[in-house]
């Protein structure tokens, strides 16, 4: 998962970034509305984060204009405002969900994880596809009921296609989601991080698209 977190307390931006970072999220920051305007432009995330009292508009002016052009991210609320009238005003805008000031990590985690789960159409906390089983709150995967150790970066690549399939999912796309777009890989790392993949869950559960990418399936 690869999140936008556009907060202009420098201070909570940077420790809620650590913290998302430790769980496995990518994260990139913005500090104001026009900044997270130009990387939504030129960038690809999974769900923003966005404070309400930016220095230059209103959250939800941001939130409106992105709205009205299209652009149809998960995008989690996250403001010190809690009268209904301002929740109201956040919803009306095009959020997704709403967290006050203070807040709990993990309750912004869960709440992306579910953004992110319900934006790929998956209502259960648990994606399947044959015996293979990722419990999106934990990160945990197992293959017919047997845990699969995996690195962080193999974790996000399977959690990636998981929350895709069955459609396949080209090169550049996974470049854009799993990875920081300063550690953008070439086509070799990402080969050779599937290969891994199928060893530990046999070679037919990723297939190869030929011109178009990769697709999870049932395996063999």
């Amino acid at each position: 998962m690869k999140i936008l977190l556009v907060e202009d307390d420098i201070a909570l931006s940077d420790a809620l970034a650590a913290s998302l970072k430790q769980a496995g999220v990518l994260v990139e920051q913005s500090f104001d509305g026009r900044s997270a305007d130009y990387l939504i432009d030129t960038e690809t995330y999974d769900a923003v984060v966005l404070d309400l009292g930016l220095p230059d508009g209103d959250g939800t002016r941001w939130l409106g204009e992105w709205r009205e052009r299209g652009i149809e991210l998960p995008v989690l609320v996250l403001t010190a405002r809690d009268r209904w009238s301002d929740k109201a005003a956040g919803f009306s805008a095009g959020a997704d969900d709403y967290v006050t000031k203070p807040f709990e990590t993990g309750e912004i985690l869960f709440r992306l994880r579910a953004l992110v789960r319900r934006s790929h159409g998956h209502a259960h906390p648990v994606l399947r596809l044959g015996e293979l089983s990722l419990d999106t709150h934990t990160g945990s995967l197992t293959l017919t009921g047997r845990p699969i150790a995996l690195s962080a970066q193999e974790q996000r690549l399977i959690s990636y296609l998981l929350h895709a399939a069955p459609r396949i999912v080209s090169r550049s796309e996974l470049s854009e989601h799993v990875y920081d777009r300063d550690q953008a890989p070439d086509s070799n790392v990402i080969d050779v991080q599937i290969s891994r993949l199928r060893r530990k869950l046999g070679h037919g559960c990723i297939e190869t698209v030929r011109g178009q990418g990769y697709r999870l399936t049932e395996g063999d």
